[in-house]
């Protein structure tokens, strides 16, 4: 992960501390930036610009992610954190109220609802939160490997945490895991090893993990013919977003290059990060709190928002399903055009993540029977409310609500700036949980269902998997991950000259083909988005196979 450069009080810093902050994170020169230039246009994204705004908050200004996000510039940054100073809750690095790390403490609002999820009395639940990956390398040695396991339990306490009945989580002192279970297949012809790696992925990759006794995370692998190796890893995602899995990995890569010199814990807790945020967000009623003008903010939303999700063609309701059993469709966009679209994003002064995002609604809204509908955003919220924040391994995951109204033709390039401030301004408000919010849009319909059980989830701020770990222990081959209640989960990824679009789902759901064509919409209206001659200041033309 990019580290900032340590914080100043924020109404002491000048265009060129700015500047500079902007550069580190952005991986470019700094004279590279002219005060009025949108930062957008340099590659800055919503994820960066909530660090930045956290990490000033911090250090003392009364600025959020919105108001940066508002004009994207050195100079307006400049000057609303020179101007608008608020008393800080406390310096970065110091703790609001020291916890007992070794004391059972709250479920985050996500946690919870991906704990309460897996249970099997619950529609399309029976299933563990979790990404199962496959990386395919040479030489891997296994006591090496299970060394290095070993160690990244030990550096991240939340790799040892275990679920308590009472909707807890707790840190146990060692982790239950059993050690590297290897699976030679050495001695197999290749066709065969094929066929044994295919029950091997069918059986791990739907696993549901004994989180009650802290089985969070679980490393395979298998040895095949000529050398070659397979890791297996499952993760539960109730300790690990995505970026924590970055840093999973990379301590990963790390140890197993260098037996014995992984770095010393954090030294700061998943439980101590929550007090700190609660301390930080404080309690709705207090006047000016983020967290009350967060509930204000979406009390405000709730007339105006739909109660669901895209209304796609079903095969079977949700409730008809036993255990849902997920399956991927993925597909790397081809790199001119991807390159393409990023450069006219940032003509347009748009991320690439709201493009794809826009492009994702336009593909549900021509299979849906309502325009009108609900999306599901997970946002990797980690504030910099101390400086080992960055080296956590926990779930730092809010969920936002994207409302997505699709009724009326909308040149492309507007479209995105309207999802794009939108999303801005609800990030803002995340502190006031989905959850809480979708309780609230039930209980002002009637009662009547609420839910966004499709969901578009951005990881472009960096590579998923580091070039060091692809070095050490192989190329991520295959990945899959489930979660409770969801019916469609549309991922992307960063790869070294483009970029990874994959969606998972529950295909008992659908009728048949229905997935594929969808898919098959998508990539070609992403590809006509990335043609040298297309214009976004006309609408998209009708996806491909939809109905609408």
């Amino acid at each position: 992960m990019t580290r900032t450069r340590s914080a100043r009080p924020a109404a002491e810093l000048s265009r060129e501390d700015i500047r500079n902050t902007v550069a580190d994170l952005l991986e470019v020169p700094a004279d590279s930036i002219p005060d009025g230039d949108n930062l957008i246009r340099h590659g800055m994204d919503s994820i960066r610009m909530m660090r930045l705004a956290g990490g000033w908050r911090r250090a003392g200004a009364d600025v959020t992610f919105q108001d940066l996000a508002e004009q994207p510039t050195v100079e307006r940054w400049h000057e609303l954190l020179t101007t608008r100073s608020a008393p800080s809750t406390a310096s970065a690095g110091t703790a609001l109220r020291t916890v007992d790390s070794g004391a059972a403490f709250d479920l985050t609002p996500v946690q919870r609802a991906y704990w309460i999820g897996r249970g099997d009395e619950m529609t399309l639940g029976g299933v563990g939160c979790h990404a199962y990956m496959e990386f395919d390398g040479s030489t891997v040695d296994p006591r090496r490997l299970e060394e290095a396991v070993r160690q990244v339990l030990e550096r991240h306490e939340m790799l040892r945490a275990r679920f308590l009945d009472d909707g807890r989580q707790q840190i146990a002192e060692r982790s239950p895991w059993k050690g590297l279970t290897v699976h030679d297949l050495t001695a197999v012809d290749a066709p065969t090893a094929e066929r044994m790696l295919e029950t091997v992925r069918d059986r791990l990759s739907h696993r549901r993990l004994d989180v009650a006794n802290a089985e969070v995370l679980d490393v395979q692998l298998s040895l095949l013919p000529g050398g070659r190796t397979r890791i297996h890893a499952n993760v539960d995602l109730l300790v690990a977003d995505v970026a924590s899995i970055e840093v999973l990995l990379t301590d990963l890569a790390e140890a197993y290059r260098e037996p014995g010199r992984q770095a010393p814990a954090p030294g700061y807790g998943f439980a101590q990060y929550l007090a700190d945020y609660r301390a930080w967000s404080e309690t709705p009623g207090t006047t000016g709190s983020p967290l009350t003008e967060a509930k204000d903010y979406w009390k405000d939303r709730i007339p105006g928002l739909p109660l669901e999700g895209p209304r796609l063609p079903l095969a079977k309701r949700p409730e008809e399903i036993g255990r849902p059993r997920f399956s991927r469709r993925s597909f790397v966009l081809g790199t001119p055009e991807w390159l393409r679209i990023t450069a006219r994003a940032r003509e347009h002064g748009l991320t690439p993540a709201m493009v794809l995002a826009t492009a994702y609604a336009e593909t549900l809204g021509a299979w849906s029977d309502d325009p009108d509908f609900l999306l599901n955003v997970p946002l990797f919220d980690r504030q910099p409310l101390h400086p080992a924040v960055s080296e956590m391994v926990a779930d730092f995951t809010n969920l936002v609500l994207l409302h997505v109204d699709l009724g009326r033709r909308t040149p492309f390039a507007d479209r995105v700036r309207e999802l794009q401030q939108q999303l801005q301004q609800s990030a803002s408000h995340a502190q006031y949980s989905t959850l809480n919010v979708l309780r609230d849009l039930r209980r002002a319909n009637g009662g009547k269902r609420a839910g966004a059980p499709v969901v578009f989830a951005c990881n472009l701020g960096s590579d998923f998997v580091g070039p060091q770990f692809r070095a050490e222990l192989g190329e991520l081959t295959w990945m899959l991950s489930q979660t409770p209640q969801v019916w469609l989960d549309h991922q992307v990824y960063r790869t070294d000259d483009s970029v990874l679009l994959a969606w998972d789902a529950v295909d008992e759901l659908f009728p048949d083909a229905l997935l594929d064509d969808m898919m098959r919409g998508y990539r070609q209206l992403l590809e006509w988005l990335g043609a040298p001659d297309t214009e976004w200041t006309c609408p998209v033309p009708p996806v491909a196979g939809g109905v609408r």
